[in-house]
């Protein structure tokens, strides 16, 4: 209820008669406030830690324009009788702060005005507007990052619905922010009326009413007038200076006084120059001597600090780096008799070699982003495919450029790309609406057209319908990209027992008849890696080994026995391609075809299928070109063959220009409908 009552407040004060002490109380009140406000925009690291500002400055405004209108009442009913008629705040910055002189208090008066209006609201309003209006337009650049990160597994689904939350925020606070300054806008020419207005109706009452003369009237009735004008500038001018700075402000993991220190005062070369300047202008002759030098002392004496804990740092960091060395120098000299496995060492199932320019990405101790965008990416992948993915081995090359890394899978390279760490990448999803400076490239995971930009102009890129990613997420989305292809090679022996301990904990039988006794390991992996390297999920493996017991005594061909475990997995499967849609759109082989292909299987040893180099390459072409026509429609790229050739339509898919997913009729799940789109003869 504190806010309707508040409100309420505010009402009552416009309309009822209030004391001269509760006055006080008011005018006192909305001072501190002012001021608590001020501190809070000062000390806030980012304008959305404080995003009721918005709200807060017309509540403000609201309390500061009551006051106004009941200290109006008390001027123009007690005025006459001089003092502190009005209330003691009214009083003290009548007499105290403009001395008691109505001429100077006008003066100052004006000048606050016209600071507040001209100078801080006007600058803040525009500001507001600008950030308004390339919040709103950055949006989708901001979304497509954010789903990019999503893809590459540096974010969660809770983490990327928070900062989509973020976004939207920002965007709600800068537009409430645009309104918010026509509020002080506002009040600022209330202030300017309400005080000519004052001054002529204390005029009028005074010399009409209570029979005052004019110098008597101008004397009594414009002091108090200037009192309650400069009691409600003030607060005014506090919140304009908090709007300023709240806009003005850049989202940073340090508050302003921080940043104000860091990036000000870091320079120990701009602080001797100004000690220079200040020191050649103190000794010119008529010029204040004792301010300028005392300044030029102090410039010289914050200039040799910065000086010497920068040194200082440099020493610490220089004193560890030798102790490193000296530990792997006495290490290498340690004497060992005899040579063991230990000096082997083995191939990393993972490897990712970077040059020295992107060590402090990798690095802990440099705050590095790609260790924990890398563990993302492991515990997305892992989650998806049902099996936990290997460690991720990284060193530094010196063999490598200073900005390239290289992606190895069992020490044979797999991928390799150049990134810029103190650029941004502007990737071109496919419709852009204007260029960019920069470094031209390519995005080395998916092959777009790209530009690495400077860090000033991401904001601009995003609006203009860029992806903007940076160098941590370029490199951790190649490496999701490339482990979610060849995540078939990553599946061992290891990690199949693991999948068998974890089936043992909730079905007990099941394992206990999996292996040896129904199927062996050997035939279990490549049945796991069959399905992997056509990118099913092998999470569900209880459904997986219950179609392994069902049908190893009819068939025991890996081949066979995957296909078997796909029909089992179908909805699964389907649901992975199509989604939750009820009618399926699928390409088909024409009926010459298909019965051209199963004769030619049939003639072929253990169901292998031969082609004619030509035919081959004509069909390849085929159905890439269906591909194509499906995805101009929108719809997935899905080829539907009898089971008996989907294996072997399954590898000669992989080596298609255009991905294309591949069923078996047999995988169709009884309530979906199926649509035959196009037909490849």
């Amino acid at each position: 209820m504190g806010v309707p009552i508040l409100l309420l407040t505010l009402l009552g004060m416009m309309i009822l008669p209030i004391p001269p002490f509760l006055l006080d109380t008011l005018f006192s009140f909305n001072i501190a406030l002012s001021i608590v406000v001020l501190l809070v925009s000062v000390y806030a690291m980012r304008p959305l830690d404080f995003a009721v500002f918005p709200t807060i400055l017309l509540v403000a405004t609201l309390l500061r324009l009551a006051l106004n209108v009941a200290s109006t009442r008390v001027v123009l009913l007690e005025g006459h009788a001089g003092g502190d008629a009005a209330g003691k705040v009214i009083q003290a910055f009548g007499e105290v702060v403009v001395g008691g002189n109505y001429a100077v208090g006008l003066v100052v008066f004006f000048i606050l005005v016209i600071i507040n209006f001209v100078v801080v609201t006007k600058g803040a309003g525009r500001i507001s507007e600008v950030s308004a209006r390339f919040t709103l337009d950055a949006m989708p650049g901001k979304q497509m990052a954010i789903d990019a990160d999503l893809n590459a597994g540096t974010l969660t689904q809770e983490e990327a619905k928070e900062r989509r939350q973020e976004i939207s925020s920002e965007a709600d606070f800068y537009g409430a922010m645009d309104g918010a300054s026509k509020f002080v806008r506002g009040d600022a020419v209330a202030g300017i009326l309400i005080l000519i207005i004052n001054i002529l109706g204390g005029l009028g009452i005074g010399m009409v009413q209570h029979d005052l003369d004019f110098q008597r009237a101008v004397e009594v009735y414009t002091l108090l007038t200037i009192g309650d004008g400069l009691v409600a500038q003030v607060p005014s001018l506090l919140l304009s200076t908090a709007a300023a700075i709240m806009v003005t402000r850049v989202n940073s993991e340090s508050d302003m006084r921080e940043q104000v220190f860091t990036q000000m005062f870091s320079s120990p070369k701009a602080l001797t120059v100004a000690a220079m300047v200040l020191a050649i202008m103190g000794l010119i002759p008529g010029m204040p001597h004792v301010a300028f030098l005392s300044l030029a002392a102090a410039c010289s004496a914050g200039a040799f600090y910065v000086q010497r804990s920068a040194m200082q740092k440099i020493a610490l960091v220089q004193e560890s780096e030798r102790e490193k060395g000296a530990q792997l120098a006495q290490e290498a000299q340690t004497p060992n008799s005899e040579l063991g496995w230990d000096d082997v060492a083995p191939v990393d199932m993972i490897g990712l070699e970077v040059g020295y320019r992107l060590i402090p990405m990798v690095d802990k101790n440099q705050s590095g982003e790609l260790l924990g965008r890398i563990k993302g990416i492991r515990k997305k992948l892992s989650q998806e495919i049902g099996f936990l993915v290997p460690a991720v081995h990284i060193r530094d090359n010196l063999e490598l450029q200073p900005s390239s890394y290289r992606i190895s899978l069992m020490g044979v390279m797999v991928g390799e790309s150049e990134v810029h760490p103190d650029r941004h990448l502007a990737i071109n999803p496919g419709q852009v609406f204007g260029s960019l400076e920069g470094i031209a490239a390519k995005d080395p995971a998916f092959g777009l057209d790209a530009v690495w930009i400077d860090d000033a102009i991401k904001d601009h890129a995003q609006t203009l319908g860029y992806t903007v990613v940076d160098a941590s997420t370029v490199i951790a989305t190649h490496l999701n990209q490339l482990l979610q292809k060849h995540v078939h090679e990553l599946l061992g022996h290891e990690e199949a027992q693991q999948m068998i301990d974890r089936l043992a904990r909730h079905s007990p039988k099941l394992a206990e008849v999996l292996v040896p006794d129904t199927v062996s390991m050997g035939v279990l992996l490549r049945v796991l890696k069959n399905l992997l390297q056509e990118q099913v999920p092998v999470r569900d493996f209880r459904t997986i080994s219950e179609a392994l017991v069902a049908n190893m005594a009819v068939n025991q061909d890996p081949t066979r026995l995957a296909e078997a475990v796909r029909v089992a997995l179908s909805r699964s499967i389907v649901q992975e391609i199509f989604g939750s849609e009820t009618n399926l759109p699928v390409i088909t082989l024409a009926m010459s075809m298909e019965q051209m292909l199963m004769k030619s299987m049939a003639q072929q040893a253990a169901g292998e299928l031969t082609l004619e180099p030509g035919l081959a390459e004509q069909l390849q072409s085929s159905l890439s070109a269906a591909a194509r026509d499906q995805e101009a429609k929108g719809h997935v790229a899905v080829l539907l063959v009898a089971a008996t050739l989907r294996p072997v339509m399954a590898r000669l898919a992989r080596f298609s220009s255009h991905p294309l997913s591949v069923l078996s009729y047999n995988e169709i799940p009884d309530d979906k409908q199926i649509t035959i789109e196009n037909t490849v003869g």
